[in-house]
């Protein structure tokens, strides 16, 4: 039997990372339990009202957010805040599949366009490396606004 699986960060601002991943992959920020939020309202707003109704002081509000893919295909990613830097490079990365099929020159602009935008929204492109057949496509990497080694592919 399979499972399914949630991936973990660790993060300073919780908040702040997850919207940047929100954007990135396209995912969103679920409601609060039991809170039907109304077409178009701000998800993260209602967490915040439905924290402060449950006590919960401010300082606390940023220790932890989630994102969930709306198709309901990919893991639940859950941000938790620690006080502590990043100091090595990630063991376990994301690979974000924004060219599954294209090849070559067509491949590697599509890696590009989609690098541009992630760095716009705060992603630092690190190193791109170009395709070497038949074992390597080519692939950019990237890093989130707090330090996490990821992957274009």
């Amino acid at each position: 039997m399979s499972r399914h699986i949630q991936v973990t960060f660790d993060a300073h601002d919780p908040g702040a990372l997850s919207s940047f991943w929100r954007d990135a992959l396209g995912y969103v920020h679920p409601g609060p339990p039991g809170v039907e939020l109304p077409e178009g309202a701000d998800p993260l707003a209602a967490w915040d009202d439905f924290l402060e109704r449950a006590g919960v002081p401010q300082e606390q509000r940023n220790s932890r957010s989630a994102i969930e893919d709306p198709d309901g295909n990919g893991p639940r990613i859950f941000f938790q805040q620690v006080p502590e830097d990043k100091i090595a490079k990630n063991r376990v990365h994301l690979d974000v599949r924004v060219a599954p099929g294209l090849q070559g020159d067509e491949r590697m602009a599509a890696l590009e366009a989609e690098c541009e935008r992630l760095v716009a929204l705060g992603a630092t492109r690190v190193r791109r490396f170009e395709p070497e057949p038949p074992m390597s496509l080519g692939w950019i990497v990237l890093t989130d606004p707090e330090g996490n080694e990821f992957c274009l592919d």
